[in-house]
Order: structure tokens, then sequence, then C-alpha cells
């Protein structure tokens, strides 16, 4: 089962690549990777920006998407961009903090209470923040993120509905010392795998649970395999379309001004798209017999502070960072 139609907008002509006009080469090709599943609204919009870039270099431009970690594992592909062997990739912050240790702050668990803030801070000082961060490192983030949205819990074992109800659960959580800290201190054990992992892993319970936007839990069939979902917006992740510095700046000011505006096109139009699916997503994966219940994020954030958890991250991150995340969702210590 896929993302319903009404859901998507239209892939009849999902993947076409435009590196030949009139039967000449593109002067730059490049390599534009993510690790979402092919439905997903960000490839569908990815795809777009890539077709609109093509168009409006006369095809002296061109960027071939590939969904789905078709280029190696996200570890891997950073490893790539970062060294100049692929050119864009779009990756969330916790991914780039490997690298860029600041750049997963938007990622502090329950700081975001809805998209209002989020918006103000990602288009505003934070967002420019974090790709300072990334510039000093050598990489360039396009100017706005993309929405994977806010992130829910799936598991095989009980409903969700208080702190105390992960203790002992074994949760699948990014390679990030983020969210193995915050889940450690909501009680539960973790175990970092690799997304294009997870499916396999919750199958045969290797983990009992996994976190992720509703989307990715649809686009990704969790709910074979999952029984339980829980809204816990417990992190609002986002996703940075980034070049290898190098490559970037040896482009002509008027095709990065090409590639800069169709992507920041392309992450307006799925911020878009993950809001008006998100109601329905909600419905539909009821609809496969996933049990979705709400919680009080509050008695969550509680327990974080109880458990020293923003103490730590607000020493992880600095006082600069994290001063400017507070100015947009309040005092977390």
């Amino acid at each position: 089962m896929t993302i319903p139609r009404r859901t998507l907008l239209s892939t009849a002509a999902a993947l076409p690549m435009f590196a030949i006009k009139r039967g000449i080469a593109a002067d730059f090709q490049f390599r534009f990777a993510t690790n979402m599943a092919p439905e997903h609204p960000m490839n569908i919009r990815g795809q777009q920006a890539c077709d609109r870039i093509a168009a409006a270099s006369n095809g002296q431009l061109s960027v071939k998407l590939y969904p789905d970690s078709a280029l190696g594992s996200d570890g891997a592909v950073l490893d790539k961009l970062v060294k100049g062997e692929i050119e864009f990739f779009l990756m969330a912050g916790f991914v780039m903090s490997t690298v860029v240790p600041k750049a997963s702050i938007n990622g502090i668990g329950y700081s975001f209470t809805d998209y209002g803030q989020v918006w103000s801070a990602m288009d505003g000082k934070l967002g420019a923040f974090i790709r300072e961060e990334m510039a000093g490192r050598g990489l360039i983030a396009m100017n706005k993120i993309w929405n994977a949205g806010f992130r829910q819990t799936t598991n095989s074992l009980r409903q969700v509905r208080t702190p105390e109800d992960f203790r002992g659960m074994k949760v699948r959580v990014p390679v990030s010392p983020l969210w193995t800290s915050m889940f450690r201190a909501l009680g539960a054990e973790t175990t970092s795998l690799d997304f294009h992992d997870v499916y396999e892993a919750l199958n045969n319970r290797t983990v009992d649970a996994q976190e992720n936007a509703l989307a990715v839990v649809q686009a990704s069939k969790f709910y074979e395999v999952q029984k339980f979902c829980t809204l816990t917006n417990h992190i609002w992740d986002g996703k940075w379309v980034v070049a290898n510095e190098r490559i970037w700046n040896a482009l002509a000011p008027r095709h990065r001004d090409i590639i800069a505006a169709e992507f920041e096109r392309s992450a307006n139009e799925e911020r878009a798209d993950l809001n008006r699916m998100n109601p329905e997503l909600r419905g539909d994966l009821a609809e496969t017999g996933l049990l979705i219940n709400n919680v009080d994020t509050d008695a969550f954030r509680r327990t974080l502070q109880k458990a020293g958890f923003y103490a730590e991250q607000r020493a992880r991150y600095g006082e600069v960072g994290w001063k400017l995340l507070q100015d947009y969702v309040g005092a977390l210590s």
C-alpha cells in the first residue's frame, strides 16, 4: 500500500531526467540523493525541482534524483558529499550532526509545539545559525528547510499513554546522540539503525518500536509490522538540500540562482503538501488497523526536564544556539 492518490500529486511523470538537450549532454550532470521512499512528497517535489532546473537552464544543468537510499546509507552519502563525489543530498540535521554538531539543534525533544514556532525559527535566525555552521564545514544548505514533519512513535507491544510506558521498550532511533539521549531519558532502550534497515528490524522483532512522521510510516509501510501508533509529537524534523561547497562555488552565479530558486520553490510546495496530508494520513493509517492515540506532551517534557535532558543538551549545543532556540520556543531549562 502506498500513500493514497488524493494525498499526493500525480506521479505519472515521476522520474524523467533532463540530461540531454538536442542530443548533446548537459554541461553539468549532478546527483541528488534522498533516503525517502519514492512515493514521499519530498521525492515528488524534489523531482519537479530537478525538471525545472533543467528547463530553466536550457538543458545546461541536469540533476538526477536518487531516492530510497539508492546511493548508500546516510553516513556513506554524507561522506561522499563532503568529498565531492555527489553534489546534493536532502538530509536531516541529525545526519549532518556527525560533521556539523550543531546542525541537529531543531531536534531537541518537545521543544517545538506547532508549525508557527517551526517556520519562524527555521526561516529566521535559528535556521541561519544552522546554515552558517554548515558553511564552516564546507557545505552549502539552501535557504529553506523541507518539512519532514512532527515525529510520532509506533510499536508492537502496547499503547504509549505516559512516559512510563516507554520503560524497557526497544526503540529504533537514528544514528544520533540526541535521539538516543531523549529516549533513554524516557526509560526506553535504544538501538541505532540506518533507516533502510528499519522495516526488517521491526518485522523480525529485533526492535519493538520506531519513530517517524506519519508520512514515513505510510510510505514505508510500517503499519504492516506495528500495532500501536502514539502521536507523541516528540520532535519536529526537517531536511536541508545541501551541496558540496567546492562544486557549488564553481558554478556560474546564474546557475546557482536557478538551482537555489527551484529547490526553495519545491521546499515551500512540499511543506504545504505535508500539511494537507497529515489529517488524511491519520485516518488512512487507522484503516490499516493501526491503533492511534494522543498523549499529554507536557508530561513528556516534564520527564525530560527532571532527567536532566535539557541541561545536557544546553551544554552540548552551546549558549548561542540554545538562546536562539529558546527565543522561539520558550524556556526549556
